[in-house]
């Protein structure tokens, strides 16, 4: 299909299907089983696993048509994301043909279970364990994560785990599907300063998994994961986000005209940094793009992305809380009729949520720029 189709095709669905304008777990449910009933959640997913096919090029355009008309995101973001793609490239075929259908329907929503309390970014430090069962026929797990969206309502979560002895760094890490369901799974909501709980802690006591839920190769887990992550920080979030920030700063450039003399030099100054940071994210994205459409994984470029991304949400959200001034910090609607500060107090944790800043600038450090690694203790 010629991309002026493909487009043609899309903004007739949303012609005939405009977005919810509600929030929220179950509205984005069911906006994916609106996406699903036409093929329209995953169309860059291969035919034969409910996609279309499309190319990345005919998917960037995809997720800039749904941000444009603000729709809201599917709520199995995990499933079609990040597990979606990693079973894509590593999975067995019965693998494929068992998870990937309830990923697009909505009816098995995924998480993520990476993070833990001492080892967040730095994975390969990581401790929760996966043991042969006794019969030989699947695993044991237990350990602890942490910073988990969606593991209350989750099905299965990605798992990362240690299978090497301890000490053995990403070459004792294996990749694994977690029934969240099974007995010895508890999840324990935390409370973030917006009040929200978006995320929780899942505690794994003697967690026993089949044979079936190990992911390529034992030990290969490090490589696995890359795949996951490199998705997460370089590929249909980023586009997203690249739209949903220039409409933020739209509307925000707009907001400041209309005060005129209002604002200030040093506004102007935060407001001018906001668009330059808005067009370099858009040519990091192009770039990312590119690499894609040459057939190639998003790779260690994917930080760059993360990175930039980081910096502008935090910015942009810091120009709005300043140009709002005393009534942003109280409870004054904002755009979409959320308040100022919840949305300045989230966009801190944009330099900690899919991998801190600060990892992001060792990746591009050592494996774009080719410095030393730092030794580890």
């Amino acid at each position: 299909m010629s991309g002026d189709r493909f487009t043609e095709e899309l903004r007739e669905f949303l012609d005939a299907h405009p977005p919810p304008a509600a929030r929220g777990f179950d509205a984005e449910r069911r906006w994916q089983e609106v996406l699903h009933a036409e093929g329209w959640v995953a169309p860059h997913w291969p035919v034969e696993h409910g996609g279309r096919g499309a190319s990345f090029r005919e998917y960037a355009g995809y997720v800039l048509e749904l941000a444009r008309v603000r729709a809201p995101q599917p709520v199995n973001r995990v499933g079609i994301n990040l597990a979606g793609p990693t079973l894509l490239a590593h999975g067995t075929s019965e693998q494929r043909d068992r998870y990937l259908a309830p990923i697009l329907a909505a009816t098995e929503i995924w998480c993520q279970l990476f993070s833990e309390p001492g080892a967040g970014s730095d994975l390969a430090s990581l401790t929760t364990r996966a043991r042969r069962a006794g019969s030989g026929e699947g695993w044991v797990i237990d350990g602890q994560k942490v910073w988990t969206s969606y593991a209350s309502e989750a099905r299965w979560g990605i798992l990362l785990a240690r299978t090497g002895p301890p000490g053995s760094g990403h070459r004792g890490l294996s990749y694994f599907v977690c029934d969240m369901k099974a007995p010895g799974i508890e999840v324990r909501p935390l409370r973030q300063m917006t009040g929200e709980s978006e995320f929780s802690e899942v505690f794994l006591d003697g967690v026993e998994l089949g044979a079936d839920a190990l992911v390529g190769a034992e030990g290969a887990g490090w490589a696995i994961a890359a795949t996951t992550l490199a998705h997460e920080r370089g590929t249909a979030f980023p586009l997203k986000e690249q739209v949903v920030q220039k409409v933020f700063l739209d509307d925000l450039l707009a907001w400041a005209r209309e005060r005129g003399g209002e604002i200030t030099g040093m506004d102007r100054d935060r407001l001018a940094r906001c668009v330059v940071d808005a067009e370099v994210f858009r040519f990091l994205n192009l770039a990312m793009l590119e690499r894609l459409a040459r057939g190639e994984e998003p790779g260690p470029e994917s930080s760059l992305v993360k990175l930039h991304w980081s910096a502008l949400s935090q910015r942009l959200h810091e120009a709005e809380i300043t140009l709002w001034g005393a009534a942003g910090v109280a409870v004054a609607p904002g755009r979409d009729g959320t308040p100022p500060w919840r949305e300045h107090l989230w966009s801190r944790a944009a330099s900690i949520a899919g991998g801190t800043s600060e990892v992001q600038r060792n990746i591009v450090g050592e494996r774009i720029l080719g410095l030393p690694r730092e030794p580890r203790p």
